[in-house]
Parts: C-alpha cells; structure tokens; sequence
C-alpha cells in the first residue's frame, strides 16, 4: 500500500524545504471519532491546547468541528479567541480560568472560564454580581493535587445561600493523575471522590476521563469526555497497543553523506568513536525544531542509563543517530544502507510510520505530548486530507 504521507503533488516550497511535517487531517477526525464511540453514552470533547498540540489549532479545530466535536478544551483565551471561527457553534472551555482584565475576551469570544481555585470562584462571582448569568465549570480537585477546587469547598457550594443566583456551571470536571496506568488504585479512590462531586451538583454535566481515562471504561466516562494526545496519534495508556492512528510524518533532509574511518570521532565532544569505517548523513535538524538533545547517541548522562538514543528511516530502514544532537544538525550512520540508498538532498523520517512518536519519546526519555507541542516554527507544513 502507498504511503498516505508520501506527497507527490505538494507545493514547491514543502518539496524543497530542509524541514517538513506532514499532517494527516483525516485521521486525526478518525481518532476523534473512535475515541467518540469508546465513550459510550458520554460525548467526546476534543482538546486542542498547546496549538492542537503543536500541529496547528486552526487547520486541527476545524477539521474536528466538522467530524462532529462540540465540546473543545484550551489552556488559555487566546487559543479560544483563535479557534472561535473554526468552531463557531461550540463550546470552548478555557482551563487556566479566568483573571481580572480578561472578562471582555472571554464574553466577546463566548468562551466558558474553567474554575479551578478559591481566587478565581472569588472573583467569578463578583463578576457574575455585576453582570449577570453566564456559564462556567469548575474544576474539582479529587487527588491530583495540581489545579482545583477542595472538594469540601465544591460541594458546598451547592448549598450556600449566599452564592449569586447567576452562578450556574454547565459542567463539573476533575482530572485522573494515574490513568495511564490502569492497575493504579489511585484512579478508583478519585472516581469514588468525583462520584460524590458528580451526585452533589445533580443535573450538571461531569467529566473526569481524558484520553487515558477514557480506555479505562465506561465507568470514568460520565457525561463528557475529553480525549487530547489520542487524537493525535499518542499512546495513552502504557504498556498497551496504541489503537489510533498515526498522524504526522516530520522529515528532514540530508545536507551531507560523508566517509569516516574507524576510530574517528564524531559530534561535539567526541564522545562517539567509530568502531568501522563509516558512511554518516547530516540532517537538517535539531533541538532547536523539538529534536531533543537527549535523543543523541552518545555523550548525554541518558545514555549512561542504557537506554538507546534515536533513530531515523530512510526508506523505511532505521539508521541510528550518532553522537549528540545539535541545535541545527543531526548525524545518523547510514553504513548499513545499499552503497548509493542514500544522498545529500534525500530526507530521513523522525517521527511518522516507520518512527512512531512513542518510540521517538522513550528514546528522550520522555513522552509523545512532549514531542508533539515541541516541534519547531521551521518546519514547512502540509495539511492532507486523504482516505488512507
């Protein structure tokens, strides 16, 4: 089968550019929709903070908007006030919540405020004071112990007659902090806790699932879900198949191939030596474009640890990298391709099919979400839309 992100009629610019992410539209709308139907009774909201987790909140938004979401989560207005017109019926939920000098945006933007501590109730209510109705939700903390509401404090608020009659949340959130481990007992004690949030504000919607969650059943689905880094092909859950689809292939090209003996050193710090005679390929990338420093072959404390550094594909073949990452370049070993596979002007693939995000991430020791919202402005991009 052809590879989907093999683009033959791109533009000029991306064919020729030393950096370029391919993002597959279609699928990231397939993921939603699967993560829709593994919600079961609960709609599934889509999060798009962080630039669509750095593929592009607009082109994302709006492909999402027509797959069917109506519910979006941002982390700050102005990824609400950008998305607004690719979403025009939705709503967009803000979780960093609102502050003093931000009301004009959220009301111009209809964007709900995400209540998440005491200052911001505070505030939210003598606003509501002045200004009458207008939604909300509150964020209720169960355990994760990072943003929310005390749980005490949250449920009282049902009963507090001293509340202004014009606060009405359309939603009650809370967020798992061990739901990508599903034999953790942390997500029963918060499911427990939040059922209790859930009963005392009856007739609101609740949601406690993001994507992990999600997986974990229909018993941490409530009314609304809210799957993030699975709609964008990222594992949710260890030491699981990923069941989504892939969506970004990021390439770079090939500046240079050149021979070096056995017992040369390569990269700063000469901290790799060649053990044969070698043919290497300079790629046009770095840690200044997400291709982290810790993805290097040698000569970071990482690999003192025994984990493997990165590698790339070059026509479906991993190479690994050599030496350390630079800002700009990378350096893969290509010795164990066919004498002319490879030539300056070619591109390695570093995340896409045949280098999954996950495997890319552990290699840095860290995870896809980072990788993701991490890629760099150089990147030329390319929005595609295809059946398969």
């Amino acid at each position: 089968m052809t590879d989907r992100f093999d683009i033959l009629d791109a533009p000029d610019e991306f064919l020729a550019a030393p950096l370029r992410l391919t993002v597959d539209l279609s699928a990231i709308a397939d993921n939603w929709r699967e993560m829709a139907r593994r919600s079961g009774k609960a709609r599934a909201a889509a999060v798009v903070k962080a630039d669509a987790y750095g593929l592009g909140i607009e082109d994302v938004g709006q492909v999402l908007y027509r797959a069917g979401a109506r519910d979006f989560f941002v982390a700050v207005p102005a990824e609400g006030v950008t998305l607004r017109p690719y979403a025009p019926e939705a709503r967009i939920f803000v979780l960093s919540g609102i502050w003093p000098g931000q009301e004009d945006v959220f009301f111009d933007n209809d964007l709900v405020p995400v209540i998440a501590s005491e200052e911001q109730l505070a505030f939210w209510m003598a606003l509501l004071s002045e200004r009458g109705p207008y939604p909300c939700a509150l964020h209720v903390d169960t355990g994760f112990n990072r943003l929310g509401l005390p749980m005490a404090e949250a449920i009282a608020l049902t009963d507090d007659v001293s509340r202004p009659a014009s606060l009405d949340p359309v939603l009650v959130m809370s967020h798992l902090a061990c739901g990508d481990d599903p034999s953790s007992p942390m997500n029963r004690r918060q499911l427990e806790s939040f059922r209790q949030v859930s009963a005392a504000f009856e007739g609101v919607d609740s949601s406690l699932a993001a994507s992990a969650g999600t997986f974990l059943g229909a018993d941490y689905h409530f009314d609304l879900t809210r799957p993030g880094i699975a709609l964008y092909g990222g594992e949710a859950v260890n030491g699981v198949k990923n069941p989504m689809r892939s969506v970004i292939k990021a390439e770079a090209r090939i500046i240079q191939v050149r021979e070096a003996k056995a017992g040369e050193t390569v990269s700063y710090g000469a901290s790799h030596r060649l053990t044969r005679d070698s043919r290497l390929a300079i790629a046009s990338v770095g840690y200044a474009d997400g291709y982290l420093r810790n993805l290097s072959g040698s000569g970071i404390p990482l690999r003192q640890t025994g984990l493997a550094g990165a590698r790339g594909a070059i026509a479906g073949q991993p190479v690994p990298v050599v030496g350390r990452v630079t800002m700009d370049q990378t350096i893969f070993d290509v010795t164990d391709l066919a004498a002319h596979g490879v030539r300056a002007g070619d591109y390695v693939e570093l995340i896409g099919p045949a280098m999954p995000l996950d495997d890319v991430a552990r290699a840095a020791g860290t995870i896809g979400y980072e990788m993701l919202t991490g890629l760099g402005l150089r990147y030329e991009r390319l929005y595609i839309e295809g059946d398969d």
